[in-house]
Formats: C-alpha cells, structure tokens, sequence
C-alpha cells in the first residue's frame, strides 16, 4: 500500500513541479483547456506513473482516475475567479490532488478512514499549545508592547509581517523544544539578529533596538514556556 502511494505521490511531484516550465503555466492560463501545455503536462504525469509502475497495467484504472481527475483539477482552476487568492487556490489544487492518491491506493488496497485521532488528548493538547504560541501570543505581545511601539518599526513593513514572523519563529522554537534540540534555539537567535543588524545599524535609535530586544526575549520565552509546558503535560499523560 505504502509503496503504491509512493510512487502516484512521486508521479504528481515530477510532473507538477520538475517538468512543468513556468511557460507552460503561462500558456494554461492563457489558452485555458485549449492550451496544447496542458495536454502535455497530463502526457508527463502519464509517463512518470507508467515508468513508476514498471508498466504493470493491472494498474489501469487508478492511471485513468489520476489522470482523467487531474485533468478536470486543472481545467477548473484555469477558470476559478480572479479574484481567489492564488496561494489558497494553489493549497486547494494540491489538497484535491492528494485526495484523489488516497482514493486511488484505496481502491486497490481498501483502509480504514478514521479522524478519531483528533480527539485524543495528546493530539488536542498540541492543538492547544499550537494555538497558544502562534494566535494567542501575538496577542499577548501585542498587548506587552503596546506602550513601546516605534514609529520606524511601523513604517516601511510588510502588513502584518511582523505578526507571522512571531509566529514561525515561535512554531520553531516550539519544535526545537519538543525534539530537544535547544542548540537550534540559538542558532535561530543568531539569524534574526543577522537580518536585524542592518535595520538597526541604519536606524541609528537606541529607542529601535531596545524594542526589538525586548520583543524577541518576550516572543522566545514565551515559545519556551508553553513548550516546556506542553512537555511536562504530555510526560504526565504517558
């Protein structure tokens, strides 16, 4: 079962990813499902399921499916609105892509589909304590650094770069914690400082590095006081 999933996953990989030039893209959107790039896209995918497979034609029918479903995939994400966001367009594409894998290997080799583990008390405490560094404590530093915002670290940002920035450092640092790895902590401090050094050697404001500082200990020691958290819980739960 493994194996088969495997190789239909790895034939969506080559032949979305490795051997799709961003003229071909460029030619889909432009032609729509007359686009002869499209066709030749799904002849790829075709050869790289065929070859994975050592041509075994007992296979036919999860072939058809894949291809036939990633032809419809693509041609109505050709004509989705405009006005869809493209990285949420591309998640879905991706996400009914793997489903249509999962069904395919399910069809040869029928599991059980289950979502009990969502309700498992270790999975819904790392559901929590996810919530806790990214969404909840952006609030809190929010509400910490409120009284000490700077008129240069507003100004000249991403929207709400600063927030998601807090957040993925924060999911790292939670990571290094889980797999004890705390060199990687420091490792992670050491970039940022990197990337931070310009903007303040040009900012030339105390007022700026005093802000940042007191940001980055506060955002690094909360993520290691929920990890640690975390930890402890789940040690007494085992």
């Amino acid at each position: 079962m493994l194996a088969l999933g495997l190789k239909f996953l790895l034939a969506h990989l080559i032949g979305d990813f490795v051997f799709q030039p961003d003229k071909w893209v460029k030619d889909k959107q432009k032609y729509k499902h007359k686009s002869s790039k499209l066709y030749l896209h799904i002849a790829v995918h075709a050869l790289a399921l065929l070859i994975l497979l050592q041509f075994d034609f007992t296979y036919w029918l999860g072939i058809g499916i894949s291809l036939i479903s990633h032809l419809l995939i693509d041609i109505a994400k050709l004509y989705a609105p405009k006005k869809m966001n493209g990285a949420w367009l591309f998640v879905l594409d991706q996400a009914l892509h793997g489903l249509i894998i999962l069904c395919v290997v399910w069809l040869y080799f029928p599991f059980r589909w289950s979502l009990d583990f969502i309700y498992t008390p270790a999975f819904l405490i790392l559901l929590v304590a996810i919530l806790m560094i990214t969404s909840v404590a952006s609030i809190l530093l929010r509400f910490l650094m409120a009284n000490w915002k700077t008129q240069e670290e507003s100004e000249g940002s991403l929207r709400n770069a600063g927030s998601y920035i807090g957040m993925l450092e924060r999911l790292f640092i939670f990571g290094f914690v889980v797999i004890d790895y705390w060199e990687g902590i420091g490792f992670l401090l050491a970039a940022k400082s990197v990337f931070r050094f310009g903007d303040l050697t040009n900012a030339k404001d105390r007022k700026l590095t005093e802000y940042i500082l007191i940001g980055t200990l506060l955002s690094f020691g909360i993520a290691i006081l929920f990890a640690s958290v975390y930890m402890a819980v789940l040690a007494r739960m085992h």
